[in-house]
């Protein structure tokens, strides 16, 4: 980062009057990511991608949910013991069992998690939450007499009583667990809602908070943030924000927003282009070419008023530069180009054109039926051989 890009990022930091944030990533890619229906990793994909995370830095890596089959279970296993600087975790319910499956993977820590809203004890459980509670400490003491840590989960958080969540997480404290949870489980909160909750459960716990958000109206991201600043520690992400329905907080959001707004540096965000790509590629799914930080249009241009100012400083129109995520900036030529930017576009291709010849190929420009979708490099070189051959 540039001292300008430092001065600009402090100044920001200032007028917005952040807090300092306490955080750790835990990704859950690897896991909550291949809910996303249709989507299946192979042990060779959770491997690379495992190592991609740990490089960009995250802390915890979500591997897997051992018990859903014996080659999700030996690839979790082997996650925990490649060695790297991240820490790893696993899923399991609230099942004895699902916790033993755990154990035999070498995890560095368990999220055993119940639901306690009443939609999902009456329509799901068909038990009392003082019923679930119970099971889920037997779960809870299997794991930490086997020496394994504990996140507990409160799935539907959201939308369970405040009180009961206080109570829940309260007692939970009791049997040493390592984390309490808060699942978004359909998306249903705010940022102002988020942050409401977290301080709550906050005032009533002194156990490490965890936040994981859902995407279903589309805040995932701004709710996880605003967890941090209520005092969340643990803040759960997928790259690309895949997931189940419309899916998770995207790691890719969460990281430069954390460096851009909060000024934590410590995660390679260098890395996250490829991390996206590599997650489209594994995936088979794709990402909008407008989404945050790794869609295609991300640092592209094509107006002429933003292109004429980009190539005099690219902070006008840019809030951080494309070679801090990995990317590239891209100056389209097109329906909305303008002389000036045209000019600027052709002489940072090498090329100088006198004033007839760039009237000219504006008017190429301007009825090229290409000019919608904007036209490709090659294409306007070819275009300005042709006026140069004139």
């Amino acid at each position: 980062m540039s001292e300008i890009e430092k001065y600009s990022r402090n100044k920001l930091i200032e007028y917005l009057n952040l807090p300092p944030l306490d955080i750790e990533i835990c990704d859950v890619t690897l896991r909550d990511g291949e809910q996303t229906p249709g989507v299946v990793f192979t042990r060779e994909e959770k491997i690379a991608l495992a190592r991609e995370l740990d490089s960009v830095g995250v802390d915890i890596i979500e591997a897997g949910f051992p018990v859903v089959s014996p080659s999700e279970k030996a690839v979790v296993k082997e996650i925990a013991n490649m060695g790297l600087n991240a820490r790893t975790c696993c899923l399991a319910r609230s099942i004895v069992s699902d916790v033993e499956a755990a154990v035999d993977c070498d995890v560095d820590f368990v999220s055993i998690f119940i639901a306690m809203s009443d939609l999902h004890l009456k329509y799901k459980y068909h038990k009392s939450c003082d019923e679930m509670f119970s099971c889920a400490m037997s779960a809870v003491e299997y794991a930490k007499d086997h020496g394994v840590g504990v996140r507990f989960a409160a799935e539907d958080g959201t939308r369970t009583d405040v009180g009961v969540l206080k109570r829940a997480f309260k007692a939970a404290e009791e049997y040493k667990v390592d984390y309490v949870s808060i699942a978004d489980t359909i998306g249903i909160l705010n940022p102002s809602a988020t942050h409401y909750l977290v301080s709550e459960i906050k005032k009533a716990v002194n156990t490490p908070i965890c936040i994981h958000c859902h995407n279903d109206l589309g805040m995932a991201t701004a709710n996880t943030i605003a967890a941090a600043e209520a005092g969340a520690k643990q803040l759960h992400t997928t790259v690309n924000g895949i997931g189940e329905r419309a899916g998770n907080a995207s790691l890719e959001e969460l990281l430069v927003s954390l460096r851009v707004q909060y000024g934590i540096e410590r995660y390679d965000t260098s890395r996250l282009l490829n991390l996206s790509l590599m997650v489209n590629e594994f995936s088979g799914l794709s990402t909008a070419v407008t989404k945050a930080i790794v869609g295609k249009h991300a640092f592209s241009h094509e107006s002429g008023i933003h292109v004429c100012a980009i190539l005099e400083e690219p902070r006008t129109y840019e809030l951080f530069s494309p070679e801090m995520v990995g990317g590239k900036r891209s100056l389209i030529v097109g329906k909305h180009t303008g002389m000036k930017a045209l000019e600027g576009i052709v002489t940072d291709m090498g090329y100088q054109l006198e004033r007839e010849q760039l009237t000219v190929l504006l008017e190429k420009v301007k009825n090229c039926t290409e000019a919608k979708k904007g036209i490709p490099p090659v294409r306007l070189e070819e275009m300005i051989e042709d006026i140069r051959d004139l």
